[in-house]
């Protein structure tokens, strides 16, 4: 079992050397100008609706009915003057040839040990998805459990969450089709290779838990959605179930809800003795939750409320008999590790195995009897080995500023593995052995035509506007000149207590190669430095992180990295609504916008499938205060006409639900409808694609490819060879 730690965001992710000369240069014309744009008609309705007495016009709602012939006309005219305007951008063959080389390299996920099974995922470079490959043991060779690459021609069918039985026999599995949120659980024998007849459907999120026995797995569910509404319907009231191996889901023990609160979502574990059965809840992604345990080895038991209200953070960690260890921020808004008595659960028999310190605590696992504890040292990873009882046992070595995950195991394990990466280096697999502390390398890729040593990250501080200390990763070839004209990114994201850590992506790889410069900003609104920096960009303080990400910018320009005609910002999801809101505030400020699958309309995202989770990020319109804030710059109705807007390129997926792709639509309608004549504004709406999980790496290539030709044809220097 395993606190949960923080997911990071969804940047662009490809690695790329054209040997482009991309420093310096103006603005050039060609095939592509965007002189020759000319948007489709998009109708302006007359709906307008009434927030505590503000009147607020929408007038592309008839687009929420992503369905309709006027809807689908529309977005297709958009799809192809997009695809004629990139398509006309010099260099893209030379960019996707290159982008397929270094993005063929080998990775691996932490291998983990079930029984007598061990089992981790395998890419061989280009695979649309990575393999499940078990084996005897991490030294020996593996076979295949299930390639996903042989479920769609096209690989839009994605495995999702997995969960192995305890023994290691069974293996539960759920597909994502099209990139859809929506899973499909499946049962396959781990011998044999076989699914078992058992399937569960219209489950999202939550996971799923075996018994310990491996009589069945608890999941969580929503009722079916109206035939057609699956992508968009609002999803409430999910359920936590019990399936039993064998039997119909019909069949499926109810084991918790709240039917009193629609919008409440809950999470489930077992122990990794089989003797609990922990369930959390939450008001949708509030990061506090209440916890609930059950004692599966009692006859008749029940679950019984451990933290009955959801004031702090409580990520259990594991059990060592009746003591739970658990992650929390109650009275430590950077963490610590409390020790539970379950046979005395009242909080004042609570007491601290592991205190606050200065680095929040991002994540605790307990195996082989010790707790591993990955901090967040300024945003990037720092790990080290206690004892249950607190005492230190040392620091884990990793390899230098960048990312560590893994360090999963069970009791009775000697040794855990984990995946180290940085923006430029690509993820690598080690082996600590718990006895000893020391780590030794069992996976490392190799990657044609990307030298890791020819580039470098540093971390910078700048000052924000209410002058806050806020840090910055700038990753660039070694020796990069300070000239002011490099061509630039920024990516940001600031939302939902989630860190953006330094990860190695094939898409900056590609960038930095060609002689570009990769910054993000970790702004507030994260989980970078615990509670209050979360807290700092949340509701009507949001404006707090677009304040962030602005002078980030600023200090890019002020320090020569780059200026304002040579920078881009791109950010995906809470990023995109980063992107939208920050490019209508300070157009002069970027010469390219890139906002993907983006909260756009903070009116209204709380309508569709799970956007009501939402608010206790970004507050309610039912509170007019929390409204005031959001409407003051909500992307789609901040589109001012008559202001020159940075060129923009909108994307999102078909099957996105999670993010409606209605948000991404009326965005770019109202930007287009504020400024028909100036820099392209396109719409790119990716077909069989979702939120970006499960996306196969053709699509991924693709993407990235678009992405950067439009940033090139932006700063004038698309084509340019060395």
């Amino acid at each position: 079992m395993t606190a949960t730690r923080s997911g990071a965001g969804l940047a662009i992710g490809a690695s790329l050397c054209l040997c482009l000369n991309l420093a310096g240069g103006t603005f050039a014309a060609t095939a592509a100008d965007s002189a020759s744009l000319k948007y489709p008609v998009a109708r302006r309705g007359n709906q307008v609706d009434d927030y505590h007495g503000v009147k607020v016009a929408d007038p592309y709602r008839w687009m929420e009915d992503i369905d309709s012939p006027e809807t689908r006309a529309w977005v297709t005219a958009e799809g192809a003057l997009s695809r004629h305007y990139l398509d006309a951008i010099p260099g893209r063959a030379q960019m996707t040839e290159r982008l397929r080389r270094i993005w063929n390299f080998e990775r691996w996920s932490a291998p983990e040990r079930f029984g007598k099974t061990w089992i981790y995922t395998h890419n061989d470079g280009l695979q649309n998805q990575s393999v499940v490959e078990v084996a005897d043991d991490p030294s020996a060779t593996p076979r295949a459990l299930i390639d996903p690459n042989t479920l769609a021609a096209d690989g839009t069918v994605a495995l999702g969450e997995s969960a192995v039985s305890a023994d290691g026999r069974l293996f539960a599995y759920a597909l994502n089709e099209a990139g859809s949120d929506w899973q499909i659980w499946h049962v396959r024998d781990v011998a044999s290779g076989k699914d078992l007849p058992d399937e569960v459907k219209w489950s999202k999120f939550g996971g799923a838990a075996w018994r310990r026995d491996a009589s069945g797995f608890y999941y969580t569910a929503y009722d079916p959605p109206q035939p057609g509404a699956a992508l968009k319907a609002a999803n409430q009231y999910v359920k936590l179930y019990f399936h039993r191996l064998g039997t119909p889901q019909s069949a499926d023990t109810l084991v918790y809800a709240r039917s009193d609160r629609p919008d409440w979502e809950i999470g489930s574990s077992v122990s990794d003795d089989g003797r609990y059965l922990v369930v959390s809840a939450s008001l949708g992604t509030d990061v506090r939750n209440t916890l609930l345990v059950e004692d599966l080895s009692r006859a008749g038991s029940s679950l019984t409320p451990v933290v009955p209200d959801p004031v702090a953070t409580f990520d259990v960690i594991g059990n060592v008999g009746e003591t739970l260890f658990v992650r929390t921020d109650l009275d430590a808004p950077r963490f610590r590790v409390l020790a539970i008595d379950l046979s005395h659960p009242e909080r004042g028999a609570w007491r601290t195995v592991i205190p606050e310190g200065a680095d929040p605590i991002d994540s605790v696992t307990l195996v082989g009897g010790q707790l591993l504890v990955h901090r967040l040292k300024d945003a990037h990873s720092a790990v080290a080995r206690y004892a249950t009882d607190g005492k230190l046992l040392g620091k884990v070595a990793l390899p230098g500023l960048g990312d560590a995950v893994g360090f999963q195991g069970h009791a009775e394990d000697t040794a855990t593995y984990f995946v180290y990466s940085s923006y430029a280096t690509a993820p690598s697999v080690y082996r600590l052995d718990l006895a000893t502390g020391r780590t030794s390398l069992w996976r490392a890729p190799h990657l044609a035509g990307f030298e890791a040593a020819d580039y470098e990250t540093r971390q910078v501080f700048y000052r924000a506007k209410d002058g806050t200390r806020v840090p910055m990763f700038i990753t660039a070839r070694k020796g990069t000149r300070l000239d002011g004209h490099n061509p630039t990114i920024l990516y940001g994201y600031g939302g939902f207590d989630i860190s953006i850590t330094p990860r190695f992506s094939p898409a900056v790889a590609l960038w930095v190669q060609m002689g570009g410069v990769y910054a993000v900003a970790n702004l507030r609104g994260g989980g970078e430095y615990g509670r209050a920096w979360h807290e700092a960009g949340m509701k009507t303080r949001k404006q707090t992180v677009f304040d962030d990400f602005i002078a980030a910018a600023q200090y890019l320009i002020e320090q020569h990295w780059t200026d304002s005609r040579h920078l881009a910002i791109n950010g995906a999801s809470n990023g995109g609504l980063l992107i939208g809101a920050v490019e209508e505030q300070r157009p002069d400020l970027f010469a390219a916008a890139v906002p993907q699958v983006g909260v756009m309309d903070m009116l209204r995202f709380r309508e569709f499938t799970v956007g009501k989770a939402w608010e206790s990020d970004y507050g309610s319109v039912d509170h007019a205060q929390e409204f005031r804030a959001m409407l003051a710059y909500s992307p789609v109705h901040n589109a001012r006409p008559g202001r020159a807007y940075p060129p923009t390129l909108v994307m999102t997926g078909d099957h996105d639900d999670r993010v409606f792709p209605a948000h991404s639509f009326k965005f770019a309608a109202a930007m287009q409808h504020a400024d028909p004549a100036g820099a392209p504004i396109l719409l790119r709406v990716e077909t069989r694609a979702g939120h970006g999980q499960g996306m196969p790496t053709a699509k991924r290539i693709e993407e990235v490819v678009d992405i950067y030709s439009f940033i090139l044809q932006a700063f004038g220097l698309a084509g340019r060879a060395a």
